[in-house]
């Protein structure tokens, strides 16, 4: 796997999110602004494994759970093609500069490309401009504008 930029002893870890990683989901989806309790992190572990079209991944260092990243493909028509679309990424504050987001950038890459797909999306809250220049730095272009209306019935 990836090695840690920085560190020649430590490497990255990332490996597909079971049931039992629900407390870890649950803190890193808190970090990144979107909190649950640990009961809807494993509802929401479950959904995504029994949706081939859904990945949940998390990065480890020495075992430590210090990343996520969630992925879901889909068929567009406008492209007339498999896209991906990336519905989260976080990493630890306190692991953030060490290589981790590349990584898991680079192992959504990896299913996008096994799965065929051509074009990967990626959104990102206006005010988090750290996550947009770190996008930008790791080869993804600004894009559409995105508009949002919840349906709170």
């Amino acid at each position: 796997m990836g090695r840690v930029a920085g560190s020649a002893d430590t490497s990255i870890r990332v490996r597909a999110a079971e049931l039992g990683d629900a407390s870890d989901v649950a803190r890193l989806l808190g970090e990144l602004g979107y909190p649950c309790k640990r009961d809807e992190a494993a509802e929401r572990i479950a959904v995504v494994r029994h949706d081939p079209r859904q990945h949940l991944l998390l990065a480890e260092i020495d075992g430590d759970t210090c990343g996520l990243v969630s992925l879901y493909t889909l068929y567009s028509v406008v492209h007339g093609d498999e896209l991906a679309r990336i519905t989260g990424l976080v990493v630890q504050a306190g692991c953030q500069g060490r290589g981790i987001g590349r990584r898991l950038l680079r192992e959504v890459e990896l299913i996008s490309r096994r799965l065929g797909v051509r074009r990967i999306e990626v959104t990102s809250n206006a005010r988090r401009a750290e996550a947009h220049a770190f996008y930008r730095h790791c080869g993804y272009a600004d894009g559409s504008l995105r508009f949002i209306k919840a349906l709170g019935d």
